[in-house]
């Protein structure tokens, strides 16, 4: 974040305006202000629009406030999401300012269900910000999980590891800035000043340089991306946007954060066969997995789930 675009923020935030449209107030108090994120990143609140109350009042197409109790309006919101009637949340939306390494982006554009315009490499030159791990996220290849990492690294190897990142990423930019410039070996063979096209240029940076997006979205498919993105299974890098945007639907919607906490982030979704033999085990009923179309991972799942032994 620079002084100009600090500087910039402030000057938005002193303005006022009246509106009677609905406002979060605590979403307000946020709104413009950058949010750290890993090493140079950042989400923040650009634009949003209804509350808690605008999901009650699409559901029962009513205007006001005040109509019902709070307790009500508490137990619509829960039934509404415990029930997935999506469409009344569909009816909220927010659009955050996101700066985030490039392999975050891919991972995260791969949720197509949200408005995206990004910074364009084309037009303008990156800045050098790359994403550099600390220590303890440097881990080996993961042997239960093809896409993920394990939690054990030798200490040694992982500073090496660490300082090569380092050292490469600034070494590519380099090489981007000379590219860009004309700044290439063997100067007598070409003009002063002839450098390389910005789209061409760019093609030296690697995955760990920062992208920025604007990235707006409806309330029911921001809850779906929480709920994949600051999953454990989910990669690390994206985990932390994730959970700082969970941090965010607290503010915006609190009724509506309740209940995804309770029936989306920390639910389970169960089978037909995972219910038939939890069923079974509450029944007292001798257990033989054969009898069960559940995969050893399934198995695995449950018992980790349910503190339970079935295996």
């Amino acid at each position: 974040m620079t002084k100009k675009d600090e500087s910039q923020i402030k000057k938005i935030r002193s303005k006022s305006f009246s509106t009677i449209r609905a406002t979060s107030p605590a979403l307000e108090k946020i709104l413009y202000k950058p949010i750290k994120v890993l090493d140079h990143g950042f989400i923040r609140v650009i634009d949003y629009m209804g509350t808690d109350q605008s999901i009650v009042q699409a559901a029962r197409v009513s205007y006001g406030e005040g109509t019902k109790k709070l307790r009500e309006d508490r137990g619509l919101i829960r039934y509404l999401l415990s029930h997935w009637h999506t469409t009344p949340f569909e009816m909220c939306e927010i659009k955050f300012h996101v700066k985030l390494p490039i392999f975050v982006a891919r991972q995260w554009i791969r949720h197509r269900t949200a408005n995206v315009n990004e910074y364009s490499a084309r037009y303008s030159v990156l800045d050098r910000e790359f994403y550099v791990p600390e220590i303890n996220q440097l881990g080996s290849q993961s042997t239960t999980n093809k896409q993920g990492r394990s939690e054990s690294l030798n200490k040694n190897f992982a500073k090496q590891a660490q300082k090569l990142i380092k050292d490469n990423s600034n070494q590519l930019y380099d090489d981007y800035q000379n590219l860009l410039n004309g700044n290439l070996l063997n100067k007598d063979e070409y003009e002063d000043g002839e450098g390389l096209a910005r789209e061409l240029a760019r093609t030296t940076l690697p995955l760990n340089y920062y992208t920025q997006w604007y990235w707006k979205v409806d309330l029911h498919n921001l809850m779906h991306f929480l709920k994949l993105r600051a999953d454990s299974h989910a990669q690390y890098e994206i985990q932390i946007y994730a959970e700082k945007m969970i941090d965010v639907l607290k503010k915006w919607v609190p009724l509506t954060y309740e209940a995804f906490e309770d029936y989306r982030n920390n639910s389970y979704q169960l089978s037909k066969e995972a219910v038939k033999i939890l069923k079974d085990i509450l029944a007292g009923k001798k257990i033989q997995t054969k009898n069960y179309k559940l995969s050893p991972r399934e198995l695995r799942e449950l018992e980790t789930r349910f503190s339970i032994k079935i295996l």
